[in-house]
């Protein structure tokens, strides 16, 4: 594979001042082939991934529906009792990993939310915002407090601990999310840059929050995991190929090939194709409009999710590549910011 274009696509970003740092991994049959770093930063520093933690927390819930201890198609309502106020009793956990199920801005402090009491009571709070399952609205952290909350109830376990422990730990990955002040060395500081145009839209999670250790350690599970981009791409390749069972087959292929929801994300007006926790590029020619950074040549059974400021990681199924970019520059300026990106992803999809 010639990596040429695509490393000079990354640096770029560096040279011309969109980001302090960045990295770059392509894995391929288990093994990181192509992993870079340009700025400040070395090949150790680790990076927030922002809503790229999403996949990771949803495989954990998988964990669950493959022993039999979660039914998607249950009510929330069903492992949380608490949860059944204010109209949400029939809520599934199948709507809440799909973000159909009504909540989008339900408001989470990372703080509380890393507590299981103040974590509820804030459930017992939470309205309404349209009826679950009749629209596609991006959950940007409220729907994963509560799979956070389902792990704990399921398992007994911490879900930070539970992630660790049989995701992470089994397929050889460091621990991503709730780290300890003492373990938060070598992360890279999110720096805002630039300034919002005029009208455009704002970005529903503050970056620079993620500077604060206590945030880090409460581990927000739709937003807070810490990696390299190497780690990124690694756990991509374990939902390729699985290399220890640490998942049932059926219930990862369904979450890597089964496209449960095409409401039209309102964002982009395309199609979500969401499955339970991964974005889905489809066959529709649309996949560069859908939150996954896609290359122009990935795939149809392409699959992955996007971070905010333009964090990156997907696996392509036809060549066998996962890839993950990240960075720590935080540009105010979304669209720009996705537009000198575009030509990274693209470079990463070409190959073969």
């Amino acid at each position: 594979m010639e990596f040429g274009p695509l490393l000079d696509a990354a640096e770029q970003l560096v040279t011309n001042g969109t980001t302090p740092a960045c990295q770059v991994a392509v894995a391929r049959d288990n093994e990181v082939v192509c992993f870079e770093t340009f700025g400040a930063a070395t090949d150790a520093t680790r990076f927030c991934v922002f809503s790229a933690t999403k996949p990771i927390v949803a495989s954990a819930v998988w964990l669950l529906i493959g022993d039999g201890l979660l039914d998607p198609a249950r009510p929330v309502s069903h492992y949380v009792p608490e949860f059944a106020t204010n109209g949400k009793e029939a809520i599934t956990v199948e709507q809440v990993m799909l973000h159909t199920s009504g909540f989008p801005n339900a408001p989470m402090d990372a703080i509380e939310g890393g507590d299981t009491v103040t974590r509820v009571k804030r459930f017992t709070e939470w309205q309404l915002e349209w009826e679950p399952g009749s629209r596609f609205e991006y959950h940007g952290t409220s729907a994963h407090w509560v799979l956070a909350e389902l792990i704990e109830r399921c398992t007994g376990s911490d879900f930070r601990d539970f992630v660790d422990e049989r995701v992470c730990t089994p397929n050889r990955l460091p621990r991503l999310l709730g780290l300890l002040e003492e373990e938060q060395e070598d992360i890279a500081e999110c720096v805002p840059l630039g300034e919002r145009p005029d009208g455009a839209a704002t970005m529903a999670v503050d970056g620079s929050v993620f500077n604060d250790p206590a945030v880090r350690a409460a581990g927000i599970p739709g937003a807070g995991a810490v990696a390299t981009a190497a780690t990124m791409a690694r756990f991509y390749q374990a939902l390729l190929h699985n290399p220890n069972g640490v998942w049932d087959a059926n219930v990862l292929r369904d979450a890597t090939t089964n496209v449960r929801c095409t409401l039209p994300d309102p964002l982009m007006n395309v199609p979500a194709n969401r499955s339970l926790g991964l974005v889905i590029a489809g066959d529709d020619g649309l996949h560069q409009l859908r939150y996954a950074f896609f290359g122009r040549d990935n795939s149809p059974g392409s699959f992955g999710h996007a971070g905010a400021f333009c964090q990156v990681a997907w696996a392509d199924p036809a060549t066998g590549i996962s890839f993950s970019f990240l960075k720590n520059g935080l540009q105010a300026d979304m669209i720009a910011d996705a537009v000198k990106v575009i030509p990274i992803t693209d470079a990463a999809a070409a190959l073969h």
